[in-house]
C-alpha cells in the first residue's frame, strides 16, 4: 500500500479514533498510528468500565483553559445529543446517572467497538504498536513512521495514567514546531494531606456528601477520606482548580443554617456534639470532627458564640493539601498545547499549516462526569471536518 495519505493521526484514543473516522468518511485517506498494542486503553477503564461517554449539561463554562472561550466553537458544533445519536445508531444501550452523566449499560468496550466500526466505514488504516518517533516536515508534508501526509493530527493526550502508555509526547512535538505549551499538571486527582491534617487519614474509607470549594469553584458531591488524604468526586472536581499552597474548604453540612447548633441547644440541651453530627454524618467522621472542635459535654452548657463558631467551621473546614497523587492517579491532564496557537474553528496550528491538535493534548480540561469525552468528540469532529 502506498505510504502517501491525506492525513496521519497520532494516538488511537477517543479523540484520535473519532477524528480519523470523521475525516475518513469524508473521503480522506487516513493513517492512524498508536504506540500501544490496542486502541482506546483509557476508554476501557473509564466510568468504572462502563465509559461515561458524555454529559447532557455540557457547556463551555465547565472547562478550564487559559482561554475560557476557546472551546465554545467546537462544543457548539458537536453536541452531546450528536454523540448519543451515534451511540444509539450502533445499538449501544445507555443510562443517565447523576448530574447528566451518560454511561453504557454494558461495557466501555462497546464505545471502542463503535469507534473502530466508524473508522472501518471511513477505510482508515489502523496500525498499533508503532512508536511515532521523529516527525519531519518538508515539502509541505509531514513524514512519520514511513508514511507522509499534508495533515498531521496530534491526539496523543497527556501524561495522566502512564501505566496505560500515556506520555508527554504531544508537548514535545508541539515545542519542536514552535508551539507554546501551558505547564501540564494532574487534574481530577486525589489530594494528599500532611501536617495536622494527616490525622484525618485515620478516617480512610469514610465518605460523605459535602460541598468542596477551591477559589470560586464549588462542587456538591461525595468526598472520601483515604490513607493518603482526600478523594471522591467533590475532591477530584476541585483538584483541577487547586494550586500548591492553596487550601480547600469543605462544608460538611451543606443543608444546615449557620445557627443550627444554637437552635439544637434550645431543642435538646443535653445532646452532645458528636451525637448531633452523627445524625447527618458517618459516626467516625462525626466523632473526629467533634474531637477536633474541642466542644465537650452537653451543648446546653455551651454559649451560642462557641456553637456558632463551630457551625461556621463545619461549613468551611479548611484543609491544606501538600500535593496530589500525581499523573499516576489523575484522570486527565490540565494544561497542554496553548489554545493561543490553535484555531478554535479547526484546531489547526496557526503558524504550522496542516498541523492539528485535539482532545486532552490541548489546554482544555473538563469537569468530572463525561465532559472530557465530549471535548474529545467535539475537537476531533472540528479537525476531521477541516482536513
Amino acid at each position: 500500500m502506498s505510504a502517501d495519505y491525506d492525513a496521519i493521526m497520532l494516538g488511537a484514543g477517543a479523540a484520535g479514533l473519532f477524528c480519523a473516522a470523521t475525516a475518513g468518511q469524508r473521503g480522506r485517506r487516513v493513517l492512524l498510528l498508536d504506540h500501544n498494542s490496542e486502541p482506546g486503553r483509557k476508554i476501557l477503564i473509564s466510568g468504572g468500565g462502563r465509559c461515561n461517554f458524555t454529559n447532557l449539561h455540557t457547556a463551555p463554562d465547565r472547562y478550564l483553559s487559559a482561554n475560557p472561550h476557546f472551546a465554545k466553537s467546537a462544543l457548539s458544533r458537536y453536541r452531546p445529543q450528536d454523540f448519543v445519536e451515534l451511540v444509539e445508531g450502533h445499538g449501544v444501550a445507555w443510562h443517565e446517572k447523576t448530574l447528566g452523566q451518560l454511561f453504557c449499560d454494558g461495557s466501555a468496550r462497546q464505545i471502542v467497538s463503535l469507534l473502530l466500526a466508524e473508522c472501518e466505514k471511513g477505510s482508515v488504516d489502523l496500525r498499533y504498536g508503532i512508536p511515532a518517533g521523529e516527525v519531519e516536515h518538508r515539502d509541505g508534508r509531514f513524514h512519520v513512521a514511513g508514511a507522509s501526509a499534508p495533515a498531521l493530527v496530534v491526539a496523543t493526550g497527556g501524561p495522566s495514567i502512564p501505566k496505560l502508555g500515556a506520555t508527554g509526547y504531544a508537548y514535545d512535538l508541539a515545542r519542536r514546531f514552535g508551539l507554546k505549551v501551558v505547564e501540564p499538571r494532574p487534574a481530577l486527582v486525589p489530594l494528599t494531606l500532611g501536617g495536622e491534617d494527616v490525622l484525618f487519614r485515620e478516617l480512610s474509607g469514610v465518605a460523605a456528601e459535602v460541598v468542596a470549594r477551591c477559589g470560586k469553584a464549588a462542587f456538591r458531591e461525595a468526598a472520601l477520606f483515604t490513607h493518603r488524604g482526600l478523594s471522591g468526586p467533590a475532591i477530584l472536581q476541585v483538584s483541577s482548580y487547586w494550586k500548591r499552597g492553596e487550601t480547600v474548604g469543605i462544608d460538611f453540612l451543606p443543608d444546615r443554617a449557620t445557627s443550627w447548633l444554637a437552635e439544637a441547644k434550645r431543642a435538646a440541651p443535653r445532646a452532645r456534639l458528636a451525637k448531633l453530627l452523627g445524625e447527618a454524618l458517618p459516626a467516625r467522621l462525626a466523632g473526629a470532627l467533634s474531637e477536633r472542635l474541642g466542644l465537650e459535654g452537653e451543648i446546653g452548657q455551651l454559649g451560642d458564640k462557641a456553637l456558632n463558631a463551630a457551625a461556621a467551621r463545619l461549613a468551611d473546614w479548611r484543609f491544606a493539601p501538600n500535593g496530589s497523587e500525581g499523573f499516576a492517579k489523575a484522570e486527565v491532564t490540565a494544561g497542554g498545547i496553548s489554545t493561543a496557537e490553535l484555531s478554535s474553528q479547526t484546531m489547526e496550528a496557526r503558524k504550522v499549516p496542516g498541523l492539528y491538535a485535539i482532545g486532552e493534548a490541548v489546554d482544555v480540561t473538563g469537569w468530572l462526569g463525561g465532559y472530557n469525552f465530549q471535548w474529545a468528540w467535539a475537537s476531533a469532529h472540528a479537525a476531521g471536518q477541516a482536513i
